[in-house]
This record gives structure tokens, C-alpha cells and sequence, in this order.
């Protein structure tokens, strides 16, 4: 079990103390004889113990406030538990939900840099004039000048629609232009 927080040690304490309390009621309410002075007496007795436990709880739970917590439980956790339901399986369900995101959001990410970079070398193609500001953006924005690289593959597949997503572009949309 994991380490506990000592300012917690002692609610946890309480709580224990709590779960004793309600069991001895219930050994009591199990034995109850309602003729019987005794069953009468430790029944009441046990329930006014419970009621000072409760007490105690409350106290030293509203001494250490929220903040003082470890972690905080999320919400659809609590439910999915008082429901019936193992929280190993909200615990796969979560991370395989988390994955499922991350992917589409690396999806998202290369599909918007294939788009700049092909929008990039239409831009240098259509206008050269403002090939500087095209480059400077590129640079700006993550793309790079492809000078710098030697995946030439990657850059011409950029350059035709293809994808790729590692920049320089517009160095393609030059080499295009010399050999025309």
C-alpha cells in the first residue's frame, strides 16, 4: 500500500474507528433481545461510541480542508465504483480514450504541416516575389529551409501533396522552376 500522508494517519485512524463502531452495533442489533436490560444498555452505549467517532471524524477531516488532500479522485471514478464496476477497466478505458486522442491530434499535426508546406511552395510557385516572407514564415512556423536537410524524398513529397510534414517546400518549388 502506498505511503499515507501523516496528516492523514490520524483520520485514517478515525475512520477504522468508525467501521469498529458500526460493526459492534450491528454484533449488538444481531444479539438484540428487546426484553433484556443489558441489549438495551450496550446498544445505546455503542451507538452513542459511533456518534463520538463520527464526531472525531468530522473534526480532524475538517482540519485538514481540501488542499490537504493526496490526490484528487476524479468525479466519473467515484461514480464508476459506487456503480459495481472494477476501476482497472475505467483505468484501460481511460488510458485506451487518451490514446485514441494523442493519435488523432499527431494526425491532425502532420496533416497541418503537410498543408503549410505545400501551401508554402504553391505560394513560392505562384508568387515569387514573396518568396523571403514565404521562407521566413516557414522557418518561423517550424518548416525550416531544406538546404539544411538531406531527406530530399520528403520535401518533394511535401511539394506534390504528398505529405511528409518536415519542410522546404519552397526549395522544391526552385529546383522545379531551374529545370524548366
Amino acid at each position: 500500500m502506498a505511503p499515507i500522508n501523516p496528516d492523514l494517519q490520524s483520520t485514517q485512524e478515525d475512520i477504522k474507528n468508525v467501521i469498529q463502531d458500526l460493526f459492534q452495533i450491528l454484533a449488538q442489533v444481531a444479539n438484540y433481545d428487546s426484553t433484556s436490560r443489558p441489549s438495551r444498555e450496550a446498544l445505546a452505549q455503542d451507538i452513542i461510541a459511533l456518534s463520538s467517532s463520527l464526531a472525531q471524524t468530522h473534526r480532524a477531516a475538517t482540519l485538514l480542508g481540501p488542499a490537504r488532500a493526496d490526490k484528487a479522485v476524479p468525479e466519473p471514478l467515484v461514480q464508476y465504483v459506487e456503480n459495481g464496476r472494477n476501476p482497472d477497466i475505467y483505468t484501460r478505458e481511460f488510458v485506451e480514450l487518451v490514446r485514441r486522442m494523442n493519435q488523432l491530434a499527431r494526425g491532425k499535426m502532420h496533416a497541418f504541416r503537410a498543408f503549410r508546406d505545400v501551401l508554402a511552395a504553391e505560394i513560392a510557385l505562384q508568387m515569387p516575389e514573396v518568396d523571403a516572407d514565404v521562407r521566413r514564415v516557414l522557418e518561423g512556423t517550424g518548416g525550416g529551409g531544406g538546404s539544411s536537410n538531406d531527406g530530399g524524398g520528403e520535401q518533394e513529397g511535401a511539394a506534390a501533396g504528398g505529405g511528409g510534414g518536415g519542410g522546404g517546400g519552397v526549395e522544391v518549388v526552385k529546383q522545379q522552376q531551374q529545370q524548366q
